[in-house]
């Protein structure tokens, strides 16, 4: 009964890990560019864009990381319920 119960939650688990999307990170550019002074104040302003649009992905990031949790405890509580389930058959 014990060996069931553990290979039902490893299923149980394999499967929530299955179906997780992998990230994939952009290389970080190698070379560093050395701005002007005046060149760097008119930089700026299309800064403000791209932050907004880092904290945008960031919390899009946040929010698909809490359901992928949500749906592994969903998984994992399922097959502790069919494990029960199994053992109260067998009795």
């Amino acid at each position: 009964m014990k060996k069931s119960l553990l290979i039902v939650s490893l299923l149980a688990i394999a499967l929530a890990a299955c179906g997780k999307k992998e990230e994939v990170v952009a290389p970080a550019a190698s070379a560093v560019v050395v701005a002007p002074a005046a060149s760097a104040a008119s930089m700026a302003a299309p800064a403000a864009p791209a932050a907004e649009a880092a904290a945008s992905a960031a919390s899009a990031a946040s929010e698909a990381a809490s359901a992928a949790a949500d749906a592994t405890k969903a998984a994992a509580s399922a097959a502790s319920d069919a494990a029960k389930a199994g053992a109260a058959a067998s009795k």
